[in-house]
């Protein structure tokens, strides 16, 4: 099991950017959050297989319909950070 922080920068908050980003995490068996932060960005911490990260980390380019994604940073995480503690992908 590995994981993942992405910083996600652009047109990110108020556009439903987190929903679906849940929705495609979950869907790849991956488990974490997606979280709006005070500077515009999104904050996606994920924990799941190779494949399902890397799959993730693809998307996240793209987001959902009327996102507008000019970066994705994104850096190894600790797998057993708290965050991981509900077992589940959430947004907050």
């Amino acid at each position: 099991m590995q994981a993942i922080r992405c910083l996600v920068t652009g047109r990110v908050q108020g556009v439903g950017f987190r929903a679906a980003t849940a929705r495609r995490a979950r869907g790849l068996g991956l488990e974490g959050h997606a979280r709006n932060l005070d500077d515009g960005r999104v904050e996606v911490l994920a924990r799941g297989d190779a494949d399902g990260l890397a799959e993730l980390a693809r998307w996240l380019w793209q987001g959902p319909a009327f996102a507008h994604v000019s970066e994705v940073a994104l850096e190894e995480a600790v797998p057993t950070d708290g965050a991981f503690a509900s077992g589940a992908f959430t947004t907050g």
